[in-house]
């Protein structure tokens, strides 16, 4: 039999889907990170998506840049496969819900980042035509310009 925690699990839910979302940020734009801080961001960024998933509050935009940045984390890790698993959930989630072109434009960006990672030049340049397809229809200019300059880096 689970006991009633003797804390707000909302509340929880709610700080620590931020924190670990920030504190994997964090690492993400460390120029250099050592093994032990790649699999704590790993780690930090899976516990933000589940403590967002776990909110009443969360929309599908919330849950899809908890997977783009999941994705995101395992392709600075590396790890391609992963970064593909999660870049696919976020597109899916982007299109099921329909959360906006700036949206789209970035779970397209996971996706051409994944496979870049990989080695798949091929996918990677289809992906990136898709998403600055979508950036042509970001109206906020400044949004526009960060999803550009973010595929930019893209290689």
């Amino acid at each position: 039999m689970t006991k009633k925690p003797e804390f707000d699990v909302a509340a929880a839910h709610r700080d620590f889907s931020a924190d670990c979302f920030n504190r994997a940020w964090d690492l993400i734009d460390k120029e250099s990170r050592t093994a032990e801080e790649t699999e704590q961001m790993i780690r930090l960024t899976l516990a933000s998506a589940w403590h967002w998933s776990e909110r009443g509050d969360a929309t599908p935009t919330n849950l899809s840049v908890g997977y783009w940045q999941t994705s995101r984390v395992y392709a600075v890790a590396g790890q391609p496969d992963n970064a593909r698993r999660y870049g696919e959930l976020c597109l899916e989630i982007t299109q099921r819900e329909d959360v906006g072109p700036f949206y789209l434009g970035y779970a397209y960006e996971a996706l051409a980042r994944a496979e870049a990672g990989a080695g798949n030049a091929p996918k990677r340049d289809a992906y990136l035509a898709l998403a600055r397809e979508a950036a042509e229809r970001v109206t906020e200019a400044d949004d526009r310009k960060t999803l550009l300059d973010d595929l930019e880096t893209i290689r």
